[in-house]
């Protein structure tokens, strides 16, 4: 009898403890592969952990993303700050955010999944909390808005931890698919919080705390842009806590993890990964202060929510398109897709005397997001194949040899993945940062330079005849 048989046979006579697999309860036997587990037991409590951590990484990113909106309403109430200040609102979330994303990674798969999505999310309440209270206040000072905007920010480090946690719990047949759909609804809570946050801070029935005034004499209430999400994540953190599991299987110390900075294709594939996922949450943070001070006669309100959503239901198209086509392929269209969309934006901006055109600034800024959600899904789907092609060459299928390299590819391959995610957040800073201390067009050139160099490593690498890891 062969190894692989072996092994399946011994696998599928063992008897599991059914109480383990229930909410709530930390998970010792986990075979994903074994097909008679995964159909009777494994399809329905994965399941069950994703569908459990979609909605918590969504509000998470609402949290994240809550200042990309707060900020541009800061001066019609009566705050002093500088445009320069406000895009700097816009930018502190995004370098606390990739920050935390590191130590992120690293924890989740150690912690584990039930532990790790509810301590994460109950601790976002207290950012809100401060926020909703300073806001009210026209005397606060920047350098407290700068403090509560960098605890903001650590919503966004939750997306790290989850996609790392969930991967665990599917066949490699479907973590692609379960990644996903995790990381693109994950990513529609910039769209969330860009879309209802106008909502909620024009309406009395919900507020806390007295209204603020527009010059016009329209009453707002800014603190309910905060104070609405705090029973969601109460809510949310508690389902994780007696919904989700932990999987003793993933976890991981950081000593065998940090393999993964001597290994080039971690750093290959997180220049590219900056490039896709950092221009999403990038320009995300950015646009509706792109728009009302480069167009202030259009509503922010009214546009900045649509590329974002956009660029999250993209992210699905662009895996499902690199299970076809290859993911270099589809990785090198993204590239060429967002430098023709940006040099399509900087011709429709305001020039000299010339207004500028909106319609054209828009669409082609919509395009930006698309191609930047399709990068996002063929950059995540090559990481598994890289490592999959260099641990597994020249390995028998069924062999010690090769169940041992799989598993130390899977380890990996879910720890570059969250890496790659925590150093292409410092967009959300980076990109905010640079429309404060440039000119717009100036930094819209140098995004372009930027994808001319992800189009050339990419072919380099990946896609090229004789590439050294084709993906």
């Amino acid at each position: 009898m062969s190894p692989a048989v072996k092994e399946a046979t011994a696998s599928a006579e063992r008897s599991y403890d059914p109480a383990q697999y229930r909410p709530g309860r930390t998970i010792t036997d986990w075979e994903p592969e074994n097909e008679l587990f995964w159909k009777s037991t494994g399809k329905r409590v994965a399941t069950r952990n994703l569908w459990i951590a979609v909605p918590a990484l969504l509000v998470a990113f609402v949290v994240w993303q809550v200042w990309s909106v707060t900020a541009t309403n800061l001066k019609d109430v009566g705050f002093g700050f500088s445009t320069s200040q406000l895009f700097w609102l816009t930018a502190i979330p995004g370098l606390t955010g990739g920050t935390a994303r590191i130590f992120y990674t690293f924890l989740g798969p150690k912690i584990g999944q039930r532990t790790f999505t509810a301590l994460s999310t109950v601790v976002l309440v207290v950012p809100l909390l401060w926020l909703g209270f300073a806001i009210q206040d026209t005397s606060t000072s920047f350098a407290t808005m700068a403090m509560i905007a960098a605890l903001c920010g650590i919503g966004g480090a939750n997306f790290s931890s989850s996609l790392a946690n969930i991967g665990f719990f599917f066949p490699k047949s479907q973590k692609g698919n379960a990644t996903g759909i995790n990381g693109g609804l994950g990513n529609l809570g910039v769209s969330v919080v860009q879309l209802l946050t106008p909502i909620f801070i024009t309406s009395s029935v919900i507020a806390i705390g007295s209204a603020q005034h527009k010059a016009d004499g329209s009453a707002v209430y800014l603190q309910n842009a905060a104070f609405v999400w705090v029973p969601v994540l109460i809510v949310l953190a508690a389902v994780a806590w007696f919904g989700q599991n932990n999987l003793k299987s993933a976890s991981t110390s950081f000593s065998q993890q940090k393999v993964i900075f001597k290994r080039k294709h971690n750093w290959v594939m997180t220049w590219l990964y900056v490039g896709t996922f950092g221009s999403f949450i990038g320009f995300a943070a950015a646009l509706p202060m792109l728009i009302k001070t480069t167009f202030p006669d259009y509503s922010v309100a009214t546009y900045a929510w649509m590329g974002p959503a956009l660029g999250a239901l993209a992210r699905w198209a662009g895996g499902w398109i690199a299970d076809k086509l290859g993911g270099a392929r589809v990785t090198i269209l993204s590239f060429v897709g967002m430098a023709a969309s940006i040099i399509g934006v900087i011709n429709f901006l305001p020039s000299g005397s010339g207004s500028g055109n909106f319609t054209g600034f828009f669409l082609c800024f919509l395009a930006a997001f698309f191609f930047s959600g399709i990068g996002n899904g063929s950059t995540f789907r090559q990481i598994p194949v890289i490592f999959r092609n260099q641990h597994l060459k020249g390995l028998t299928e069924g062999t010690p040899e090769y169940a041992k390299a799989l598993k130390q590819t899977e380890m990996e391959a879910g720890a570059v993945t969250g890496f790659t995610a925590a150093i292409a957040a410092y967009g959300f800073f980076f990109i905010p940062a640079l429309f404060a201390n440039f000119a717009v067009t100036s930094a819209m050139w140098g995004f372009v330079a930027f994808y001319a160099s992800c189009i050339v490593v990419t072919w380099w690498f990946y896609a090229r005849k004789g590439a050294e890891s084709p993906s």
